[in-house]
C-alpha cells in the first residue's frame, strides 16, 4: 500500500469505529457508472457536509490492495447486486489535495502532486518506468496489473478557494486535472473517477473546464442528493440514540431542499452540525466553527445592486428570487448580485427552492444566527438606513407611537408588495417581518401560535435577560386597529405568553385596501 496509490482502507476503517451513519448507497451511483461514459462524477457539497468521509469510503471499497469484506458486509451497499463485482477490483489513485496544499506553494501545486505520485509508483511498482508521465506511468501499472484505477480527488476545488491562489495558479491546477483526464488514454486507465469539493467545476467562458465530468452540485444533487448530508429518518434514528429532541434538531439544522432524479424533494440536514448538538445535548451554531474562513459578509459587501436589499430579505426569513446559471464557479467572477447569492448557495448559507420558484433561503435556526449577527456589519448604505429604522420601529412600538408604526409599514409595504398580492394577509406578515428584520437581536418570534380562542398572528417573546416587552401583532387587510385589538382581547391571545413576560403590548395592524392610496393605521396598547 502506498501514500496515494493504493492507500488501504485504514481510513474508512476508523469512521466505522466511531457513529456511523450508512452512507453506502453512494458507491451504487459510482459502481452504475463504471466503464460507461459517465465514468467521471464531481459531487460537491459544502464544508462539514461530509465530503472525505464519503472519499475514505470510495477509497476502502475499492482498494485492491485490502479485503474489506468486514467493513461493508452489513452496509447497504452489500444489498446490491453489484457488490461483488466491484469490491476490491480496482486500484485507487487517492488525492487529498487540501494535504498536498499543507506541504507545498501554491505555485508549485500541480508538479509537487506529481513528483509524490510518480514516488508512490516507484515504491509500489519498481518496474514502471520512473521517467514517464503520471498517466502514462499508471498506464502502465493497469497493463502490469491488468487493473483500472479509480480515481478519488478530495477538495479538489481547494486551490481555486484559496484567498492567496492567483489566476496563474487556479490555470495551472486545471491543467493538471485535464492532464489526467482529458484524452483518449483517460479510458484505458481510469474505470471511474469520483471528485468532490464545495465548488462546481470552474467555467472557462461558457463551458466547464473539465467538461467530460458529470456534475452533481448542492443546488442540483439528482441521484446523489440522499447521500448529501442526513435524511429526517437519519436524524429521527439519532435523536432517539442520544435522547436529544427532534423537532428541536429539526429546528436548528433542517431546512436544505434538495431534489431526487424525479424532482422529488427531499430535506437535508448538516450532518457536522447535528452530530455535534447529539453528542453535546446542546443546540446551537456550529456552523461559525467549522465555516468562518468562508464567511458571508465579505461576498455580500460587494457592489451589486440590490445585494443589501437581498440579506435585508434572506434575515427577514423570505424568499427571494435567484438565477444560478451565469454564475463561474469561482470567488473572484462576480458579475451580479446573482453570482454572490449563488455562491453562497454553494457554500451552504442558503438553500435552492425550485419546484417551478427558483429562490433561495435560508436554510435553517443555524444560519439565520450566522446572519442576524452579519447584518448589523453589512456596510450597504441603504442597509444601515434600514438597520436604523428597525430599531427605530421597536422603539415606536413600546413608546406606543402608533402613528409612527404605520407610516414605517406603510413604507416598506408601498415600496416591497407587487399590486397583484397588495391586499393579501400574507404579504402584509411578510411586510412586517421586513419592517422589523432585526427583531432577532431581542426576540424570538412565532407564527399562528395557538393561544385562548384562536390563533395569534404574530408573536415575539424577548429573549432571555432583554428587557423588551412581550408583542403580539394582529394583521388586517380591511377593518379598524380597534376591531383587531378586540379580537386579541376577547379571544384571550394573551394566554400563551402567561408566566414569560408580564409587560404585553397588543399591536393591531391594519389598511384600507379599497382607498386607492391604501392608508395604514395602528393601534398600540398595553395588555
Amino acid at each position: 500500500m502506498g501514500f496515494y496509490i493504493n492507500p488501504g482502507n485504514e481510513n474508512f476503517r476508523e469512521i466505522l469505529n466511531d457513529e456511523y451513519i450508512d452512507k453506502s448507497g453512494l458507491i451504487s451511483v459510482i459502481n452504475h457508472t463504471i466503464g460507461t461514459n459517465r465514468r467521471l462524477s464531481c459531487v460537491s457539497r459544502p464544508r462539514r457536509f461530509g465530503k472525505s468521509y464519503a472519499a475514505n469510503m470510495l477509497e476502502a471499497y475499492y482498494d485492491s490492495s485490502c479485503d474489506s469484506h468486514n467493513l461493508f458486509d452489513d452496509l447497504e451497499i452489500a444489498e446490491d447486486p453489484d457488490y461483488e463485482k466491484h469490491l476490491n477490483q480496482y486500484n485507487v489513485l487517492y488525492l487529498d489535495i487540501t494535504g498536498f496544499m499543507a506541504d507545498t506553494n501554491l505555485e508549485g501545486l500541480p508538479g509537487y502532486i506529481c513528483e509524490r505520485i510518480l514516488r508512490d509508483v516507484r515504491k509500489g511498482f519498481p518496474e514502471v518506468d520512473p521517467g514517464e508521465s503520471v498517466k502514462e506511468a499508471l498506464f502502465s501499472i493497469v497493463k502490469q496489473s491488468g487493473r483500472k484505477f479509480i480515481a478519488i480527488i478530495d477538495e479538489w476545488d481547494a486551490p481555486v478557494r484559496d484567498p492567496y491562489s492567483t489566476e496563474k495558479t487556479k490555470k495551472d491546477f486545471l491543467e493538471f486535472l485535464r492532464s489526467l483526464f482529458k484524452s483518449d488514454i483517460t479510458k484505458k486507465v481510469f474505470a471511474a473517477a469520483y471528485m468532490t469539493g464545495i465548488l462546481p467545476i470552474k467555467k472557462d467562458g461558457t463551458q466547464s473546464a473539465i467538461s467530460e465530468f458529470c456534475e452533481y452540485p448542492i443546488i442540483d444533487p439528482a441521484g446523489c442528493a440522499r447521500y448529501a448530508g442526513f435524511t429526517e429518518d437519519e436524524v429521527q434514528a439519532i435523536c432517539q440514540r442520544h435522547d436529544v429532541s427532534f423537532e428541536k434538531m429539526k429546528e436548528w439544522y433542517n431546512g436544505y431542499n434538495l431534489y431526487l432524479e424525479d424532482d422529488t424533494p427531499i430535506a437535508i440536514y448538516n450532518p457536522n452540525s447535528v452530530m455535534k448538538a447529539a453528542n453535546r445535548g446542546k443546540f446551537k451554531s456550529y456552523w461559525g466553527q467549522s465555516s468562518a474562513v468562508y464567511g458571508a459578509l465579505d461576498y455580500i459587501n460587494m457592489d451589486f445592486a440590490g445585494l443589501g436589499e437581498a440579506a435585508e430579505k434572506l434575515t427577514a426569513g423570505l424568499e427571494i428570487p435567484v438565477k444560478t446559471t451565469e454564475f463561474c464557479n469561482d470567488m473572484t467572477v462576480f458579475d451580479s448580485a446573482d453570482d454572490v447569492l449563488t455562491l453562497l448557495l454553494h457554500f451552504g448559507y442558503l438553500t435552492f427552492v425550485a419546484e417551478g420558484k427558483n429562490v433561495c433561503r435560508i436554510p435553517n435556526h443555524e444560519i439565520m444566527e450566522e446572519f442576524a449577527g452579519m447584518i448589523h456589519k453589512v456596510s450597504h448604505k441603504e442597509t444601515m438606513l434600514r438597520l436604523k429604522e428597525c430599531e427605530q420601529f421597536l422603539a415606536d412600538i413600546i413608546a406606543g407611537n402608533a402613528d409612527a408604526v404605520a407610516a414605517n409599514v406603510q413604507k416598506v409595504h408601498m415600496k416591497e408588495s407587487a399590486p397583484l398580492w397588495y391586499n393579501d394577509e400574507q404579504a402584509l406578515r411578510a411586510i412586517i417581518k421586513l419592517a422589523f428584520f432585526t427583531f432577532r437581536d431581542h426576540y424570538i418570534k412565532l407564527e399562528e401560535l395557538p393561544s385562548g380562542n384562536g390563533y395569534v398572528d404574530m408573536a415575539y417573546i424577548p429573549k432571555k435577560y432583554d428587557p423588551s416587552p412581550a408583542l403580539i401583532i394582529e394583521l388586517k387587510a380591511g377593518g379598524t386597529p380597534e376591531e383587531a385589538i378586540e379580537q386579541i382581547r376577547s379571544r384571550n391571545y394573551t394566554s400563551s405568553l402567561e408566566g414569560l413576560r408580564d409587560d404585553i403590548r397588543l399591536v393591531a395592524i391594519t389598511y384600507d385596501k379599497d382607498d386607492k392610496t391604501k392608508p395604514h393605521h395602528c393601534l398600540i396598547e398595553r395588555a
